[in-house]
């Protein structure tokens, strides 16, 4: 509101107001300043909380075994044996006297199968294969379902009625999984027990062996009779795409407006089909079909067609696979390429790499696991992990006489003992040992597992120094000099002061702000009590019962509120001489409900957690509400008394300038009259 005054009194009616409201707004201020203290103060305490927080990781660190466990591991002679250990190994040493045989990975390999070129389409080049390439007709799809809580009502979305139907002669090609784990697709519902089995009937209606979880990711990769595909043609159209590629001229069925075409001849040089009544024509190759005359707009299309495509199967006995194959079923579209085909193979769960090289015509079928897995007696081909089927694989890619490596698994003497590995690289007792070449010439490699006194030295010293960091950080802060001249800024005083000088100002009004705090001097003295007091539980060497026994003490200037200090000497000696004792008294007693039985790492959790729990109460966090913490309860009643005085700062302003405005109309009143008198006496 635009208010003036002082035109009848001549008087700073404005600054006569301001100068009133600024002695009526002085409680105002107070409140303000009250407000801003609490939420600095509110800021320190979440500080607070968070090196708390910091410290409370480093302790959960340090409750592991890997801190005080550390493992140094020396090979006699690396060009045989490494190995890494791991904080379950034992301080022990193994003997390796001879190793007559690496684990090696069973290996395929194709004789030339022609001219090929890996990168172009197989159907452009099915007379390079010198052991030809045959085709299906049908369709190939694939489709992502979500599990329904059911073993019944998933559904493949199909034009049945136009004959879009699964192939039910051909359902042991298809694929069915649920969350990556495979089932095997049946010709009926009389499901083999305790398998995972699927049907998928003519209209693709799926039944399972068992209950599908709900909201599970089910992939089908089915094939059908036919491909059905309809749109609507936009106005002035000369062309429409199919979905597929390679298209078979037989069979092929096309409506355009409600009327029926069909292909009348090809063209074997250009693989182009003429139409029916001269609509236009369809590349068979790239699936376009290019109209004769634009189409009116809203033409509804349908096309009814079959691609070439063909299928193959790999299967192979896994470390996981429970001496049962792993099968992994793949369809193939004419339009892909070799690499194509290639790259659905190594990216599948088959456990193998394949790849072709264009030097020798050749391709390579590895497994991508080393060692024997299929060494069931009972199995005539016991030897091979590995088994395909299917002509495409068979024949075409020509692994049916492929010359085939077994893999073997790794054979060698340890500590005595002969023993065998699928895999060079191996865990025993919790070393990782790596086989790196066979010997048998009498000299043995040796390992020795020892125990690592400097990274667990290191381990400890990190604890300490993250420790006084914390001590320092918390004694700094409830002993920080409290300067009660220094109250927050008011507007009014910010207004007067430079950038420079508000800054140093707030950095003297902040200070002092939890000055002997109750709650963090609490937890220094908790913390500190809780180092010195002995651990005594059957886990602990009583000649290891307290830090000072291992070399950790405080320090001598009691000005730094506990801090520790480390005689190295005496901690390395009690790592390495007696590494269980200095682990547990760290660690042990995790499960003890008396705090004397705890070890030091547990004890001082407990009064952190404690603490943050008492910080949180207090200043809450950034997600909290105000409601939530005791000084947030606070502000929100601050704000409420601000609010109101602020309204109530209003109306006295409001009435200030009723009053002078009264004042300015008497005076006005009063020359006016004083004139007219003037003017009768004049």
């Amino acid at each position: 509101m635009v208010r003036i005054g002082g035109l009848a009194s001549g008087m700073d009616i404005d600054s006569l107001v301001k100068d009133l409201m600024k002695a009526e707004r002085l409680p105002l201020d107070k409140l303000k300043q009250k407000k801003q203290v609490l939420e600095w103060q509110r800021d320190d305490y979440r500080a607070m909380n968070t090196l708390l927080l910091d410290f409370r990781t480093q302790l959960t660190q340090m409750k592991l075994t890997t801190q005080y466990r550390a493992r140094t591991v020396n090979s006699s002679d690396e060009s045989r044996i490494t190995a890494t250990a791991t904080s379950a190994a034992s301080q022990a040493s193994y003997t390796i006297s001879k190793v007559t045989k690496l684990a090696s990975a069973e290996n395929w390999v194709t004789g030339g199968i022609g001219s090929v070129d890996s990168s172009k389409s197989l159907a452009s080049q099915s007379s390079n294969f010198t052991a030809g390439l045959t085709w299906q007709k049908g369709a190939v799809g694939s489709s992502s379902l979500v599990g329904n809580g059911a073993a019944t009502g998933l559904k493949l979305d199909l034009a049945a009625s136009d004959g879009e139907t699964i192939k039910t002669d051909e359902l042991a090609k298809m694929s069915v999984k649920v969350n990556g784990v495979a089932y095997e697709v049946v010709s009926s519902t009389s499901f083999t027990a305790g398998k995972n089995q699927v049907h998928i009937d003519a209209n693709g209606s799926l039944t399972f062996s068992n209950t599908v979880a709900a909201g599970a990711t089910v992939k089908v990769n089915y094939i059908t009779e036919n491909k059905v595909q309809t749109g609507s043609l936009a106005e002035g159209a000369i062309s429409f795409q199919l979905n597929k590629k390679n298209i078979v001229a037989d069979n092929f069925k096309l409506t355009v407006g409600g009327t029926a075409y069909s292909i009348t001849s090809v063209d074997p040089e250009t693989n182009v089909g003429q139409l029916s009544d001269g609509l236009g024509s369809i590349n068979l190759t790239t699936g376009e079909i290019t109209f004769s005359a634009a189409q009116a707009a809203d033409t509804e299309i349908k096309a009814v067609y079959q691609q070439e495509y063909a299928d193959f199967s790999i299967s192979t006995y896994t470390s996981g696979s429970g001496n049962k194959p792993v099968k992994e079923n793949f369809l193939i579209e004419s339009s892909e390429s070799l690499n194509s085909v290639m790259n659905k193979v190594n990216t599948s769960k088959a456990g193998v790499s394949m790849f072709f090289d264009s030097a020798t015509g050749k391709i390579s079928m590895m497994r991508t696991e080393t060692g024997d897995f299929h060494d069931d007696p009972n199995t005539p081909d016991r030897d091979y992990d590995i088994s395909v089927t299917g002509d495409f694989a068979s024949v075409t890619l020509g692994f049916s006489g492929a010359a085939k490596t077994h893999g073997e698994n790794a054979a060698f003497v340890i500590n005595g003992l002969s023993t065998t590995r699928p895999s060079n690289t191996f865990d025993l007792n919790g070393v990782n040992i790596t086989l790196k070449k066979e010997f048998d010439d009498g000299t043995s490699a040796l390992l020795s597992i020892n125990n690592d006194g400097n990274k667990v030295f290191e381990n400890i010293k990190s604890f300490v120094e993250k420790y006084n960091e914390l001590i320092g950080k918390i004694n700094g802060k409830v002993s920080e000099e409290k300067y009660r001249s220094y109250t927050p800024l008011t507007d009014e005083q910010r207004e007067q002061l430079s950038d420079k000088q508000q800054e140093l100002w707030e950095e003297k009004a902040k200070s002092g702000l939890l000055r002997r705090d109750s709650i963090l001097t609490g937890v220094l003295s908790s913390m500190r009590m809780k180092m010195y007091q002995p651990v005594a539980n059957n886990d602990v060497n009583p000649i290891f019962n307290q830090l000072a026994s291992i070399g950790i003490t405080t320090t001598s200037n009691y000005l730094e509120g506990g801090k520790l200090e480390i005689n190295e000497a005496k901690l390395k000696e009690a790592i390495n001489n007696n590494p269980d004792a200095v682990e547990a008294l760290f660690r042990g007693g995790s499960e003890s409900a008396a705090e004397s039985e705890k070890g030091i790492i547990h004890r001082l959790f407990d009064s952190v957690n404690e603490t943050m729990d008492k910080l949180k109460e207090k200043a809450g966090n950034s997600f909290s509400t105000n409601q939530q913490f005791a000084l947030g309860r606070t502000l929100s009643d601050l704000d409420s008394r601000i609010d109101r005085f602020e309204e109530r700062m209003n109306q006295v302003e409001d009435r200030y300038w009723r009053q002078f405005s009264a004042m300015e109309k008497a005076i006005q009143r009063s020359n006016e009259q004083s004139k007219f008198l003037m003017n009768q006496f004049g």
